[in-house]
């Protein structure tokens, strides 16, 4: 619940990619808070702008001197958020202690309390250690990652100068925060998460880092009693499935999604002629395009990421496809930049891990955006379900 202290106007997250923007923003969305995902980094929303911005930063593909750059910068540029929180992955993938300290030093925020743990996914942190499912995150499929191996689990060890929290220390948080210290602070379910924020007095004074469970845990004690609801998105004619992401959930959801005789799909190649000649003969009314599953080069692979985005930039200019369902942050932004696309407006977080709204551009078709590793193998099942018979506009939800 909203404390007496907690009037808030401006919400800023810092992220590294566009699926941790969305994911940051959504808890805040439902909590009553307008929202939007900026797709470029030196995005500056309004003066007077209120509500949620989120700045996907691109920063987890960039090496980790570009990133601490960008990091820093993005961080001075939003120091005066009252809330301000920078995402990290909850598997730890990405430039984390380099990220971490190069937003607290642009942010100059009195203290840092770094909370990774995601409970609602399996993704726990015990006496500091980073956990997926009960496994070290670094013996777990993420450390076997094609592009971001996990190499550490122990946040002890990425973080040595760190001061190590957890539940029933709660008490003694708001002493560390005016001594100015960097906080790890372990978690196993919500309840830690919510207890971590309602033991800082000032949300202000702190760089709040973090996965979607930390901002589910802030988004909650600042949800506003009233806001708007947001409209939904029409239904969609025919939507287009975009899966880059390797990850093994979103592969296992794909073949599950293929085997309906709805849906019609290709693997596209380095040439994407063939791929959207095919998309446009094809009759079903769901189609997808996926990236091969298999390891390649990062050339190959930028060159195959780049083939699926000009297959989706032909389809729905041609409105041969009239909304997008994406899987991967990384995916989702090579997706996009070609569309023109400049934003998301934010409308809800359907499923965790799943953000839903409609592009800010020259075409403001609707978009479901999926980080790779969430979620059941039926998720793009309920997915494409959701897309195509969701309520028009101005009629009742």
């Amino acid at each position: 619940m909203t404390s007496s202290n907690d009037v808030l106007s401006r919400i800023a997250i810092l992220a590294d990619d566009l699926t941790s923007a969305g994911d940051g923003a959504a808890p805040f969305r439902q909590a009553g808070h307008d929202a939007r995902i900026f797709l470029t980094p030196t995005a500056e929303p309004s003066r007077h702008a209120v509500g949620v911005s989120a700045f996907d930063l691109g920063s987890r593909v960039l090496d980790e001197d570009a990133a601490i750059v960008r990091i820093k910068r993005a961080a001075r540029r939003n120091a005066s958020a009252d809330v301000l929180l920078k995402t990290v992955d909850s598997t730890l993938r990405g430039h984390v202690a380099a990220e971490l300290r190069s937003a607290w030093a642009g942010s100059r925020k009195r203290a840092a309390i770094l909370a990774p743990a995601f409970p609602a996914e399996g993704r726990v942190t015990v006496a500091g250690v980073q956990y997926v499912r009960g496994v070290p995150v670094h013996e777990s499929d993420y450390g076997r990652d094609p592009a971001h191996p996990v190499r550490c689990s122990d946040l002890a060890t990425l973080f040595p100068d760190a001061v190590l929290s957890q539940r029933d220390e709660a008490a003694e948080l708001p002493e560390l925060v005016d001594n100015g210290n960097l906080i790890v602070y372990s978690a196993s379910e919500d309840g830690d998460l919510d207890v971590l924020v309602a033991a800082v007095p000032r949300l202000d004074e702190v760089l709040w880092v973090g996965s979607p469970g930390l901002a589910a845990a802030l988004a909650r004690r600042c949800a506003r009693a009233s806001g708007s609801a947001g409209r939904l998105p029409a239904r969609a004619r025919r939507p287009l499935i975009v899966v880059g992401s390797t990850n093994p959930a979103s592969r296992r959801q794909l073949t599950e999604l293929l085997a309906r005789g709805d849906v019609q799909g290709v693997t596209v190649g380095v040439d994407p002629t063939p791929a959207v000649e095919a998309l446009r003969r094809a009759t079903a009314p769901i189609l997808a395009v996926q990236t091969p599953g298999e390891r390649h080069t990062p050339q190959t692979a930028h060159a195959l990421a780049r083939s699926q985005a000009a297959v989706v930039q032909a389809l729905t200019e041609d409105l041969t496809v009239d909304a997008l369902v994406i899987t991967g942050g990384e995916t989702a932004t090579t997706v996009l930049e070609p569309l023109g696309a400049t934003g998301i407006d934010l409308l809800d977080e359907p499923e965790p891990g799943v953000v839903r709204g409609s592009l800010t551009g020259p075409l403001p078709i609707p978009v479901l955006i999926k980080a790779g590793g969430f979620g059941d193998d039926a998720l793009l099942l309920r997915l494409c379900h959701l897309v195509r018979h969701q309520p028009d506009l101005g009629e009742d939800a």
